[in-house]
């Protein structure tokens, strides 16, 4: 008995994603991805009154982008303005499919509290953080150092310390919710492990840098 028909279209979806993958094409289009799911599943992606000639390309596109869809969920990482490739999440639910597990996709996928991603986004998007993807360490400044650690002038020393030590309690704490290789935030953005050491390594590279500038407010706070 052929299984596949009992595949939901999102499973068959990733399946044809994995076929683009295993054809050399990563990161694939979205383009691709809707004429192979297209192909190799006309019954279901294929436009109504004409499955055989034409692929409907909102049905594959619902299954990726929607509120469930295949992006949302960390099955699929987000590359480029639709570019697409399969995570390590979306790898190990199609082995779970060939071997035949029927709820390789029912699985809720983890979930970033709301604070923990207002506090990451916050992080990623800081003029620090910016400065130093492009490239210009040397640009920055104390003030960016910062922004980056919600640092003001007046913090007592051990508020100081609390607002700079979140940054590692809140990339463990992320880090520990990651079961494959990224985590999708609610905007569509994936995070993976790697961007997580990154915004690590520039935590570290700010402290370093700036130490000098952090003894002098701590040693001011302690006075008032």
């Amino acid at each position: 008995m052929d299984t596949v028909v009992e595949f939901t279209a999102a499973e068959k979806i990733l399946l044809s994603a994995f076929q683009l993958e295993e054809r050399g094409q990563s990161p694939f289009s979205a383009e691709a991805l809707i004429v192979t799911s297209w192909r190799e599943y006309p019954r279901s992606f294929g436009l109504k009154g004409y499955e055989d000639q034409f692929p409907d390309s909102n049905r594959v596109l619902s299954c990726i982008m929607g509120e469930r869809g295949l992006a949302r969920r960390g099955w699929l990482g987000k590359m480029g303005q639709k570019l697409y490739n399969l995570t390590s999440q979306g790898r190990q639910a199609v082995r779970r499919l060939q071997d035949g597990d029927d709820a390789a996709l029912t699985e809720e996928p983890a979930k970033v509290g709301r604070d923990q991603e207002r506090f990451l986004l916050g992080l990623l998007n800081s003029s620090a953080a910016q400065k130093f993807e492009q490239g210009l360490k040397e640009e920055l400044t104390f003030a960016d150092a910062c922004r980056f650690w919600n640092l003001t002038e007046d913090l007592p020393s051990e508020a100081l310390a609390s607002r700079m030590g979140r940054v590692s309690i809140i990339l463990g704490d992320v880090e520990r919710l990651i079961r494959g290789d990224s985590i999708t935030l609610t905007n569509g953005r994936v995070l993976t492990k790697d961007d997580l050491d990154w915004i690590r390594s520039l935590d570290d590279y700010l402290e370093g840098r700036f130490s000098r500038h952090l003894n002098l407010l701590r040693h001011r706070s302690v006075r008032n």
